[in-house]
């Protein structure tokens, strides 16, 4: 995975045989902090399964673009008073969700993978190029 906005490339084990490996995943909160405070959240482990899953069901070696992990209460707010398409108390918030792009995948084919997990929220944003991935309910959106 890499930030499109920070440059940063995260390339990592996270999981063996059972076991979530802290150090990973200390690497993985601060990788998907927000980048416009630079404030962190330990982000929801379903979250980081379920983009990986979603990865290699696409059968990619093209890292993810990150657009967004974790987002703090006032990117949050800035976000919402810009587009309509910010929830008010956005999975974002809490370090379970995540706005990805694949320069090889399209937005549908991203979604489909994501959704057959069954396993969160995916959101389609075909206009901005980008999936939303989440572990809340089991919902989809988008086009």
């Amino acid at each position: 995975m890499y930030s499109g906005r920070t440059g940063e490339k995260l390339d990592m084990i996270y999981w063996i045989e059972g076991e979530y490996i802290k150090d990973a995943l200390k690497e993985v909160n601060h990788f998907m902090r927000d980048w416009r405070t630079n404030g962190a959240k330990n982000m929801d482990t379903r979250t980081i399964d379920i983009i990986a899953a979603t990865h290699n069901l696409l059968d990619v070696n093209e890292p993810y673009m990150l657009l967004s992990g974790y987002r703090s209460p006032a990117t949050n707010a800035m976000l919402r008073s810009k587009s309509r398409a910010v929830a008010k108390n956005s999975l974002h918030m809490k370090g379970q969700a995540a706005d990805l792009r694949l320069a090889s995948r399209s937005v549908s084919q991203m979604a489909r993978a994501a959704s057959s997990c069954s396993a969160g929220g995916v959101g389609r944003y075909s206009r901005s190029n980008f999936v939303h991935m989440d572990c809340g309910p089991v919902r989809t959106w988008g086009r």
